[in-house]
This record gives structure tokens, sequence and C-alpha cells, in this order.
């Protein structure tokens, strides 16, 4: 194994360790991957992170398929590879049970434009993608079908929640932004009905954000 890509399996090791501390994904729940070569690399199903070596992280092929010699992958491994196969700038995706989010999903609901911040998920709402059977077609359907239109992240219902990103860093902090979005809304609808953003406000919000971060000036022409 090069050292790149040992580093690549430590990266994902020490996310999914960071999923534990944080409380963002207890014990054995939650997964990762990141796109590797032709395929992808997945953690592991049924194994304490703080166990896991890069050795035991799992190479996928482009269509699934694993390779002999390997442990079992994620229980969720399909929603891994139809994200990766489905959307070309997406080179992770994060999967998480945390606990507003996943208390919002259990109701079957998504997050609306009740702060501008939604739009970090690339759209005016972060919907909740259909209830299926973990580890299945069909939820991995409808996981695809709730992301259509370029969002990056959704809720899945009586489940938890999943975010992509271009890096693995980029998936996670996306993730525990959905998280404290969940946490918000929850809050703020303990209080009342939040009066949510407009459309065409969320328009703004997201042209906004396409250079939102960035360190130097556009050069003009």
């Amino acid at each position: 194994m090069h050292d790149h890509e040992r580093a690549a399996r430590q990266s994902l090791i020490d996310h999914c360790r960071a999923m534990n501390a944080s409380g963002l994904s207890l014990h054995k729940s939650g997964n990762a991957s990141l796109r590797w070569g032709t395929g992808l690399l997945i953690t592991p199903t049924g194994r304490a992170y703080d166990r896991l070596l890069p050795e035991d992280i799992v190479y996928l092929e482009a269509d699934g398929t694993c390779p002999p010699g390997q442990l079992l992958p994620s229980s969720e491994w399909r929603f891994h590879v139809d994200i990766l196969n489905a959307f070309p700038d997406v080179n992770a995706v994060v999967h998480v049970h945390s606990t507003h989010a996943t208390a919002l999903a259990c109701l079957g609901e998504g997050i609306p434009a009740f702060h501008y911040m939604v739009a970090v998920a690339g759209g005016d709402r972060i919907p909740c993608a259909e209830y299926a059977t973990f580890g299945t077609a069909a939820l991995s359907d409808n996981v695809l079908r709730a992301l259509d239109g370029g969002l990056r992240a959704c809720l899945m219902a009586n489940h938890g929640q999943v975010a992509t990103g271009k890096t693995l860093a980029d998936a996670y902090a996306l993730a525990e932004e959905i998280e404290n979005l969940a946490r918000q809304y929850l809050l703020a609808r303990s209080l009342g009905p939040t009066r949510n953003l407009p459309p065409e406000e969320m328009a703004v919000v997201l042209e906004k954000f396409k250079y939102y971060g960035q360190q130097r000036t556009p050069e003009r022409g």
C-alpha cells in the first residue's frame, strides 16, 4: 500500500473517530467514503472506529463489487456508490445519525429556509428522502431523488442524514452544519412557526455563497 493510499484510508478513520468524539454519530453508527481511482474507499461494517487500521478500510469498484480478501463494506455502501457515480464533482460522502437531524427526519420533515445558512447545502431547503430499509436499492434511489437539482445534503426519513463534498473534510463539515441547522430549527419550532425566507431571497444568498470564503477578488477582463 503506497503512502498516499494509506493516508487516504487513515483520513477516513480519523473523520469517523471525530464523528464519535463530537457526538455527530455514536459508536458504530455512521459511515464515510472517498472516491479512489476508478472506485471508492469506504468504512467496513460493524467495526468500532477506534480500533480500525488503514488496511481495514474497504475498496469497492465503481459498480459496487468488493474485491476478495477484505472486510465487508458498510451496510450503506449502495448509496455511497450511487452518489459518487451520479455526481462527478462529489468525491466524498458522510452519513451520520446525528441527534437533531435524525429527530426531524423521524417526523418525515426536511429543513425549510428558516435561516439563510440552509443554502450551505446548495438549495433553498434541505429535503428529507423517503424512508426505505437501510442498505437497499430503494433507499439509495430515494436519496438520489432528494439530492437531485444540485443539493449536497439531505435528511433520511426515520434514519439520519447524508452529506457530500469535494473533499472528505468538506462533507464532514457539511454534516456538522446540517446537524446545527436541525437543532436550531427544532428549537425555533418549539417556540412557534418559523418565518421562512422567500425563494427570491434564497436565490440571492445562493449567488453570494458562490464567492463566500474566497480570499481574492475576481479578475476583471
